[in-house]
């Protein structure tokens, strides 16, 4: 983009992901430049899934602990989830059928991608990649819950959707990701 040079990055921490500090000019609608600094958090891109069961009206969500919430308020700081997981080197369809199977230990054979989305852009540089996925019974190949040598402990629940949606207004659930999920599920009439 011609309105904006970087002038400079510095990496402030790079322990569990990468912090940066970047410096840079921007040209404003009035012609005039500013220099600005902000922090940017590069964790990778993404993706996560709607498990739903058509036939019983049932999503598959999961439950675990997120420290940032327990920090931030939560007092449990556990929150409910969609199913999701971080990039490494694979495209996003194939990671979202890896991690679903690690966290909720069902096989999905297809997936169909709904939308893509920048989380939050004023500080990380994340973007998710939204899929939905049917699953049946006979897809359940493992207990699921996450590797233990990542240090995972997850929960997985099958609820019915009304229920899930319930929950939502409830603000049982308050993970970002899952409301973007169930409303689009409910906008597109998904399990009617």
């Amino acid at each position: 983009m011609d309105s904006i040079q970087i002038l400079g990055t510095a990496i402030l921490s790079d322990n569990w992901y990468v912090l940066r500090k970047i410096t840079y000019e921007i040209r404003r609608q009035n012609g005039s430049t500013d220099i600005r600094s902000r922090e940017a958090y590069d964790r990778g891109n993404g993706a996560t899934i709607l498990l739903y069961n058509k036939e019983s009206k049932t999503v598959i969500l999961t439950r675990q602990f997120r420290i940032p919430t327990f920090i931030n308020g939560n007092e449990s700081g556990m929150l409910i989830e969609c199913c999701a997981g971080l990039l490494d080197v694979e495209n996003p369809e194939e990671c979202i059928k890896r991690e679903t199977e690690e966290e909720t230990g069902y096989r999905i054979k297809s997936v169909q991608k709904v939308f893509d989305a920048y989380m939050s852009p004023g500080s990380v540089t994340e973007r998710l990649y939204f899929f939905k996925g049917e699953y049946s019974k006979e897809m359940k190949v493992s207990p699921g819950g996450g590797l233990r040598e990542e240090n995972e402990e997850i929960e997985v629940l099958e609820i019915p959707f009304a229920q899930a949606i319930q929950m939502l207004r409830s603000g049982e659930i308050m993970d970002g990701k899952t409301i973007m999920l169930l409303q689009w599920a409910q906008l597109n009439l998904l399990l009617e």
